[in-house]
């Protein structure tokens, strides 16, 4: 759970829905469903926790969509290993 204020999905504006929309679009098909939703919105808890800025939250994550493009020379086994040593390395528990 974040600490500090988001928007629940039933409160988002237009902009913060297209920045939700737009950015989920280039996750490969297993990021669908999140690990840790929030209950108010769906969406991952450090995706909520950018909702008092849409367009940070979507070029923020859309970052990370466009680096998992199988359209790259990397396989997606390659793009998994990499996010796994960074999160561990950050000490992130997603």
């Amino acid at each position: 759970m974040t600490w500090i204020k988001t928007i629940p999905l039933a409160e988002a504006d237009e902009k913060l829905r297209a920045a939700l929309e737009a950015q989920r679009t280039l996750y490969p098909v297993e990021y669908a469903l999140p690990v840790h939703p929030t209950p108010d919105s769906g969406a991952s808890e450090i995706v909520a926790s950018h909702s008092l800025l849409p367009d940070a939250l979507f070029h923020a994550f859309a970052t990370f969509g466009v680096l998992l493009s199988p359209d790259l020379p990397l396989t997606r086994r390659q793009h998994e290993m990499i996010t796994t040593i960074v999160s561990m390395t950050n000490r992130c528990h997603y």
